[in-house]
């Protein structure tokens, strides 16, 4: 107990946090009114996008973006509802509503504040970068998918998958067009676009929905469905969407949430990280303000929250020095929430799904994704792999997907850096014509690299196709790790040989290999014929006392200087 709150402690903010919050404020005041101005679309959209509407995503962004900037891990993280979560959270609104959404999000803060105080965060390093390559480019698809229906003007279909949703959205467009929304949303798109090329400090996204909106109002276009009515604040925290009966069919819905938030709020972090000198975030502690924002986000009617990559780039390229900025970024909103509802809630669905679909177009790095498809086959494969299946599946089987390929492949890399050669053997004292005598009764085998389960068959079949001869030598100073099957394969080896009158002795096994073969008794079935040897001289001499004892060689007459060199590879 005492452990678990020491680890809490040190995940807490301290006094380093104020002081640099106070080296350049006003710096940070500007760069979290840009990045405010920036994540208020954002915010409404996703929002819209989960099925709990623009007042979700505006609660989110102000209550998780402020728990999240005061306890994180990183000085410049902003958070808030994303893309990737939308993603998830599309089907349990589907199947479970609202309150489901709502509980979800409460059990995920709850895992990821367990996973902060575990220390887990360390382990974001393993993810590899063609998983989180094509894991961003899926879901930048399933954004732009996901906004097909509003960007037409047309209910949102039943269909589950959004590539299937977004294909009964076109027909259904064939069939009643609304021109209007397709205007609108094309229109943002490419000032959006357009302007980023241009002046990549100027926020477009807010430029682009109040002119869609002033137009809508102007020109009295009725084909212009707008958000609708928000409230006028934020609601009083409650856990009246809480049913304790329902938490154990939504444990894996949470699950996944939980896996996301954590996944991509790294990431973010370790973007964040990228971009700046000097700057580095505390996993630990990035988790546990993430839980705690996931936590308090439902209690007002909020959605889970991540860390927000596009907002966190934002806020650095502002000049965003700590973490006061994205308390600004929050303060702004709630600003906005409380004394601008009556115009935000005028603002047209369509011009909100193009600045998601523009969105998902710059969250896209194609020179990145190049890059990976050239680096290696198997990198190439990941990066598909996980891509199709962040459209096929869900974003969490997506990332398993991937890491399941990427190790996969891993092993057969290093499988096929396992070697197994053939080599002479070592001279040593004997002459010329006894040398060969030897070398047609004996063969003897270097192992090098991993001896695992991966290469050890491979290891089995050469072996046990050894014919027209008396002895093997196995050196194995060279296996730089042996696992159970390894050592399982080579007691087989020894077995088999053995049946088919071959000796088999080994020389140079390493201390630390030694426990593996001795749990699966390969040792020991060496140690009974006396066959394991320190070095390969020692074993030569062995296998040249055999075959004298089978009569293959005849007995060597003593000599006075009968010594065997002992330097030699082992």
């Amino acid at each position: 107990m005492k452990t678990v709150l020491a680890r809490i402690t040190g995940l807490l903010p301290h006094r380093g946090d104020l002081a640099q919050m106070r080296r350049d404020p006003r710096r940070d005041l500007l760069a979290g009114l840009t990045v405010a101005i920036v994540a208020l679309p954002l915010a409404l959209g996703f929002g819209v996008s989960s099925g709990l509407g623009a007042e979700a995503g505006l609660a989110t962004a102000v209550v998780a973006g402020a728990l999240a900037a005061v306890f994180g891990g990183s000085n410049l993280q902003v958070s808030g509802p994303t893309g990737a979560m939308t993603v998830v959270l599309v089907p349990i609104a589907a199947e479970y509503g609202p309150t489901g959404v709502l509980s979800v999000g409460l059990l995920a803060g709850l895992m990821i504040v367990a996973l902060a105080v575990a220390r887990a965060g360390k382990y974001m390093q393993y993810v590899p970068a063609p998983v989180v390559e094509g894991f961003t480019f899926g879901i930048a698809c399933v954004i732009g998918f996901q906004q097909v229906p509003n960007a037409l003007g047309v209910a949102k279909p039943e269909a589950e998958n959004t590539v299937v949703a977004a294909g009964q959205a076109l027909a259904e467009f064939a069939r009643h067009p609304n021109w209007t929304a397709v205007g609108l949303a094309v229109g943002v798109v490419v000032v959006m676009l357009a302007g980023a090329r241009w002046r990549p400090t100027v926020p477009f996204s807010i430029l682009a929905v109040i002119a869609a909106t002033v137009v809508v109002q102007v020109a009295g276009l009725d084909e212009a469905k707008p958000i609708g009515a928000l409230p006028s604040g934020l609601p009083a925290p409650s856990l009246a969407f809480l049913d304790l009966g329902a938490l154990g069919s939504l444990l894996s819905s949470a699950v996944a949430v939980a896996a996301l938030g954590a996944l991509e709020s790294l990431l973010s972090a370790s973007a964040a990280d990228g971009m700046t000198v000097g700057q580095k975030h505390d996993p630990d502690r990035e988790l546990f303000g993430q839980g705690l924002a996931n936590i308090a986000a439902p209690l007002f009617g909020g959605v889970p929250a991540t860390g927000a990559i596009a907002r966190t780039a934002v806020n650095v390229r502002s000049g965003a020095g700590s973490r006061l900025a994205a308390l600004t970024h929050a303060a702004v909103l709630a600003v906005i929430v409380f004394a601008a509802a009556p115009m935000v809630s005028r603002i047209p669905l369509a011009a909100l799904a193009g600045v998601l679909l523009a969105t998902a177009v710059r969250m896209v790095e194609v020179g990145s994704l190049k890059a990976m498809a050239r680096a290696t086959r198997s990198d190439a494969v990941i990066l598909v792999s996980t891509a199709v299946a962040t459209l096929a599946l869900d974003l969490v089987y997506a990332v398993i997907i991937g890491l399941v390929a990427a190790g996969a492949l891993a092993l057969r890399a290093v499988a096929r850096q396992a070697r197994f050669d053939q080599v002479p053997l070592d001279r040593g004292d004997h002459g010329a014509e006894e040398h060969l005598l030897l070398a047609e009764h004996i063969v003897a085998y270097r192992i090098d690299g991993p001896l695992f389960f991966a290469a050890a068959h491979r290891f089995l079949l050469e072996l046990t196709e050894v014919a027209d001869v008396r002895v093997v030598i196995l050196r194995m100073s060279r296996v730089s790790t042996i696992d159970a099957t390894g050592a399982l394969v080579l007691r087989d080896v020894v077995e088999k040989l053995n049946r088919r009158g071959i000796a088999v002795m080994t020389s140079g096994i390493r201390p630390g290999h030694r426990r593996v073969l001795d749990s699966v008794g390969a040792l020991d079935l060496l140690r009974l014929e006396g066959r394991e040897f320190a070095t390969t001289p020692e074993a030569i001499r062995a296998a040249r006392g055999h075959l004298e004892t089978v009569g293959i060689l005849p007995a060597a007459p003593p000599r006075k200087n009968d010594v065997t060199s002992e330097e030699t590879v082992r």
